[in-house]
């Protein structure tokens, strides 16, 4: 690395700030949706550090809560935080929700330093809560480790960019690209330690979809187990082109999703649902997966073997007739889980659901 490159002392003690900062929100993770899981570490002047997590809906965010935390340990002496810098993973609010906007409070308690992973892409922040912080004499510095909080953020920079909810599509399968056995027994293809990683992905969404066919067989409870604290998400059945053929009455507490996809998806965006869960079944996958709504792929992947092509395919549904035609993509992530491995792949979201259908 040339001297001319090489990270100032800063540039390494604002990295290090951050990487606390994706480390406290973290912890917000299951609560604060539809709003941003956002993370905040306030260093005082003297080297005090007091840190904070966007509360659920109704509730401080988290500058305000790393404020909140130092004044409540200096007994609101006065001007405490003059001369302090604040890292917070995304653009503190600038207008009036739930709550009041973070820059007021951060230009009340004399902040003098705001370190900014990412920008809001919120109609209402957009650089407004950058422009009021310069405005009041702070001093801004943006995109500190932006490409980890642009990963940690993903579902919610994804539901503000587009105005739908960020689709991840969960399939657990065996070796040989089966999600269910001939007479449609699925259960169960993974282990305890998939399953239960799964509960974790549930509890990190806003609703779960399933067709017609994996409600009737299946009866999922979809609920979220063994996660605490967590909440169960909103239930959903696809009902297919066809209509109600094949899906019956729908049990109490499942909501249809209509089709087009593209058009439900936009509704669900505008109810808040950040992250919607797609776990089958293969013809339901096939279906977001074809309009092109699918924005990452959890693949649940067992060292076991059906041994046959009759077995239920990942998608079922017509493909790419040639390998030119093939679509490929990147592993974004490979985790082992037990005897069982978790393949995290980008999806095909970006293509922006160029076919409106299921």
């Amino acid at each position: 690395m040339s001297e001319r490159l090489r990270p100032t002392a800063l540039d390494l003690e604002d990295e290090r700030w951050m990487g606390r900062a994706l480390r406290v929100a973290a912890t917000a993770r299951l609560r604060t949706s539809p709003n941003p899981w956002v993370g905040a570490v306030l260093v005082t002047a003297g080297g005090a550090v007091f840190t904070g997590a966007t509360a659920a809906p109704g509730g401080p965010h988290a500058e305000r809560a790393a404020l909140e935390a130092g004044s409540a340990a200096v007994g609101g002496r006065r001007a405490w935080a003059a001369g302090s810098t604040l890292y917070v993973t995304l653009e503190p609010c600038a207008h009036h929700g739930r709550t009041a906007p973070c820059t007021e409070a951060i230009l009340a308690a004399g902040v003098s330093r705001v370190v900014v992973g990412v920008l809001d892409p919120d109609e209402r922040v957009r650089g407004r809560g950058i422009a009021a912080l310069e405005d009041g004499g702070v001093v801004v510095r943006i995109g500190v480790r932006g490409r980890e909080v642009e990963h940690q953020l993903e579902p919610y920079l994804h539901h503000r960019r587009r105005g739908r909810p960020f689709v991840v599509l969960k399939l657990a399968a065996t070796l040989d690209g089966r999600l269910a056995a001939p007479d449609g027994s699925s259960r169960w293809i993974t282990g305890p330690a998939a399953r239960r990683d799964a509960h974790r992905l549930r509890a990190e969404s806003d609703a779960i979809a399933v067709g017609a066919t994996t409600l009737r067989v299946d009866r999922p409870a979809l609920d979220v187990r063994g996660v605490p604290g967590a909440r169960s998400p909103r239930r959903l059945v696809v009902r297919s082109p066809a209509g109600d053929r094949g899906l019956g009455a729908v049990p109490e507490g499942f909501e249809v999703l209509e089709v087009p996809l593209g058009a439900a998806l936009r509704r669900l965006g505008s109810e808040g649902v950040v992250q919607l869960l797609v776990e089958g079944g293969a013809s339901t996958a096939h279906g977001f997966w074809s309009a092109g709504l699918v924005d990452r792929l959890v693949v649940y992947l067992a060292p076991a073997l059906l041994g046959g092509s009759d077995g239920v395919p990942l998608l079922e549904g017509p493909g790419a007739p040639t390998m030119s035609g093939i679509w490929r993509s990147g592993f974004s992530s490979v985790r082992r889980l037990g005897d069982d491995l978790r393949l995290d792949v980008r999806g095909n979201g970006e293509a922006g659901g160029a076919v409106d259908a299921c």
